[in-house]
């Protein structure tokens, strides 16, 4: 008998704070439909909106029933692409989203817990991507803004209807700027869209081969 295919869910989301482009959105699309052994992409646009966010996801997750789940987001600013490690529940804008709502303190799940893990092999990834030559490392911080945001509800849905696809794992990682983003920020660190959608290859085959993470220094002093 066949084995089944595998669905792997990418998103990405849409610009944000006056920019006119995204690299997560433009990245992710460009591997919508890639195959992967079993695996294919499927990739899906989320609006940078707090709830709007998790309500796109997970009428994704719905749709597609994925085995695999990457959201992806930009952190203007950061050198490397960056897998992280840690969602927390809490909702604090230093910037309004794009409906002008702007949390302070407000939990993402009312009630849920303090925090949940990502399920992705990220210590694993990141060394793949440095093999690979791609900058990375682990983040153990993914902000307080949206991307923390649907970072949490996804790891929220992975906990609370595990028996919805057996095996299903997540998690959330951060790119740098594209160039033509870094130019309008002089000194600001980029890489490029062809870097960007290698390294999301290697992210994407990473997660679907290892299934236990490595045990390899990741950590940071601050």
């Amino acid at each position: 008998m066949a084995a089944k295919p595998i669905k792997v869910l990418l998103t990405g989301f849409e610009p944000f704070e006056q920019e006119v482009l995204n690299p997560s959105w433009d990245a992710v699309r460009a591997l919508d439909g890639w195959k992967v052994g079993r695996a294919t992409v499927h990739a899906r646009l989320v609006p940078c909106v707090f709830g709007d966010a998790i309500d796109a996801l997970l009428a994704a997750m719905d749709e597609l029933q994925p085995q695999l789940v990457l959201c992806i987001g930009q952190a203007g600013g950061r050198t490397e692409f960056t897998p992280e490690r840690i969602a927390i529940n809490i909702d604090d804008a230093r910037t309004a989203d794009n409906k002008g709502q702007e949390p302070i303190d407000v939990p993402v799940v009312p009630g849920g817990p303090a925090a949940y893990f990502s399920t992705l092999p990220i210590k694993a990834m990141v060394r793949e991507l440095r093999a690979a030559g791609v900058p990375a490392s682990v983040s153990n911080s993914a902000g307080t803004f949206v991307c923390n945001h649907i970072f949490y509800g996804l790891m929220h849905r992975i906990a609370t209807q595990p028996v919805a696809v057996p095996g299903l794992r997540g998690g959330f990682i951060h790119i740098p700027y594209l160039p033509e983003q870094a130019a309008r920020f002089p000194g600001a660190p980029s890489m490029s869209l062809e870097t960007m959608v290698k390294a999301l290859r290697i992210a994407v085959s990473t997660s679907l081969a290892v299934e236990h993470d490595i045990a390899e220094t990741g950590g940071q002093l601050h």
